[in-house]
């Protein structure tokens, strides 16, 4: 997949999630997407290339590396709890969902809290 549809799939999962909302805080290079004030996944473009960065389980983003090679350390992010999705064979749509959605759930658990969170994470989806 090439990676304007990498993040065309990301930004329409996220653009799906309670709460959800896209700003531009870093400027119009960086589409920064939240829920209630908390980034859970960035977009940009860097030397041509498009790349989505999402929040993700220390165990499940080693994982996630091992298994695809089009997934790496969070660019510009803590890199152990951040991976880049990079444009490749083996990155499709479905696991583009899961892991976009898989970040929003892990940002709502870790950083909200429950009164203001927008879903339970432990019963969403």
């Amino acid at each position: 997949m090439d990676g304007t549809a990498i993040q065309q799939h990301a930004a329409d999962r996220a653009e799906e999630l309670p709460g959800a909302s896209l700003e531009h805080p870093f400027g119009p290079e960086w589409d920064v997407y939240k829920v209630r004030g908390k980034v859970f996944m960035l977009q940009t473009v860097l030397d041509g290339e498009p790349l989505v960065i999402v929040k993700a389980d220390p165990d499940d983003g080693t994982a996630l590396r091992e298994a695809y090679p089009e997934i790496t350390k969070g660019y510009h992010m803590n890199k152990r709890h951040w991976i880049t999705l990079h444009t490749g064979e083996k990155i499709d749509a479905q696991l583009i969902k899961d892991i976009v959605t898989e970040s929003y759930l892990l940002v709502i658990e870790k950083n909200i809290p429950k009164k203001e969170r927008p879903v339970d994470p432990s019963a969403f989806g």
